[in-house]
């Protein structure tokens, strides 16, 4: 599962009615649950697909104050493969006959890529709002960790009592948003390297 953040003014029900209207056509179905601040969206090729193998794919969206997390599901693979190899002992056993299951095989393409279309919609629509991965206005400050007083981010020292705040500063991965403290080597989130800050 991966999990990722976007903060700044987006709304959990609009990227569910993005994500269901964008995937709810040609080979794919989906649908969405929307309750309290916290939607789920359900990507799946439909029963009795006319080409390619089933899959499926789940979309957790949790409302948070900053914004939202956006959490992807491990897509289901098994129909995919079994369409796959399928066109594959058909070639062996007659390559010509590969021609009758090119429909199958693009589609099958098509599914493998899913997870990639469902960051894509997000990103597009987090774009829209003015959300991003960075940190929104709303949490630019940081308290002293000596005297309390909220600082801006970015300032090197206490407005207030003049300590250092460089230790404090946040930022977030760029990998998945997270919100890291200054100097993380490893996303604790997505696991990945962040470069030095």
């Amino acid at each position: 599962m991966t999990t990722k953040f976007y903060h700044g003014n987006i709304n959990v029900g609009d990227l569910m009615r993005a994500l269901v209207t964008r995937f709810n056509k040609a080979n794919l179905r989906a649908s969405g649950v929307l309750n309290d601040g916290k939607a789920v969206v359900q990507i799946h090729s439909p029963q009795h697909s006319r080409s390619g193998g089933n899959t499926a794919l789940g979309v957790t969206l949790i409302q948070n104050e900053d914004g939202i997390s956006v959490t992807l599901g491990e897509q289901a693979w098994f129909g995919i493969a079994a369409s796959l190899g399928f066109s594959a002992l058909t070639a062996i056993k007659n390559p010509l006959n590969i021609l009758e299951r090119l429909d199958d095989i693009a589609q099958d393409l098509e599914n493998l890529q899913l997870d990639d279309q469902v960051w894509k919609v997000i990103g597009e629509v987090a774009k829209a709002t003015g959300a991003s991965q960075e940190l929104s206005e709303k949490f630019r400050r940081l308290e002293c960790e000596y005297c309390g007083v909220a600082n801006t981010i970015g300032d090197p020292d206490c407005n207030a009592c003049g300590a250092p705040l460089g230790a404090v500063q946040p930022g977030t991965c760029p990998h998945c948003g997270f919100v890291v403290k200054k100097n993380t080597k490893k996303c604790p989130n997505c696991g990945k390297k962040i470069a030095l800050r």
